[in-house]
C-alpha cells in the first residue's frame, strides 16, 4: 500500500493555505488593520492561535513524510510572526515534501515509528500515518481555515479543497 498520495495531498493543501493568506491580507487591507493581528486569533482561550495552527499543519505534514520513511525532518523554530514568515515556513515544508518519491514509501508496512513522548512504545508507520499524522494535520488545517472564516475572511470550500484532478469522460468512438 503506497501512502505517497497522502503526502502529496498534504502538500497540495499546504499550498492552498497560501491562497488563504492572500485573502486574509486582502481582508485586513480592506478593513484597515494590520493582517498580522489575525495570526493571534483563537477560537477559544485554550486553543493555539492561528500562527500555531499554520505551524502545526506544516509540522504534521513534514513529520508524516519523515517518520514513515525513516528520515529526520527539518527543524523549524516556531518564530513566525508575519504572513511573510508563515509563507516562508509553508514554502520550506513544500520544498522538503518535494524531495520524496513513491519509492520512499515502499515497505512502509514493516517500518516502525518511535517518538520520545511515547515512552518506549512504537507504532507501525502505516498506523502512525493514519491514526496520528493525518488526523493532526487535518485538525490544524481545519482550525486555521475556521479561524480565518470566523474573522471574516472570504473563504469557501474551493479554497480549502483546491484544484481537483478531474478526468474527462472516455470517448465512445
Amino acid at each position: 500500500m503506497s501512502l505517497y498520495p497522502v503526502v502529496r495531498e498534504m502538500a497540495k493543501l499546504l499550498g492552498n493555505m497560501n491562497g488563504w493568506l492572500d485573502k486574509a491580507e486582502a481582508h485586513a487591507a480592506a478593513k484597515g488593520f494590520d493582517s498580522s493581528v489575525l495570526l493571534q486569533a483563537r477560537l477559544a482561550p485554550d486553543m493555539f492561535p492561528l500562527v500555531r495552527q499554520f505551524q502545526s499543519a506544516c509540522d504534521n505534514a513534514k513529520f508524516a513524510a519523515a517518520f514513515t520513511t525513516g528520515r529526520e525532518p527539518p527543524s523549524h523554530p516556531d518564530t513566525e510572526q508575519t504572513f511573510a514568515e508563515v509563507r516562508a515556513r509553508i514554502a520550506s515544508v513544500l520544498d522538503y515534501l518535494g524531495t520524496f518519491t513513491a519509492a520512499d514509501f515502499e515497505g512502509i508496512e514493516t517500518r516502525e515509528v518511535k517518538r520520545p513522548r511515547w515512552e518506549g512504545r512504537s507504532m507501525r508507520a502505516t498506523d502512525y500515518l493514519l491514526e496520528q499524522a493525518m488526523p493532526n494535520f487535518f485538525f490544524h488545517l481545519t482550525v486555521a481555515y475556521a479561524l480565518l472564516r470566523h474573522n471574516g475572511v472570504d473563504l469557501g470550500k474551493k479554497d480549502y479543497l483546491g484544484k481537483l484532478t478531474f478526468r474527462s469522460p472516455a470517448s465512445d468512438a
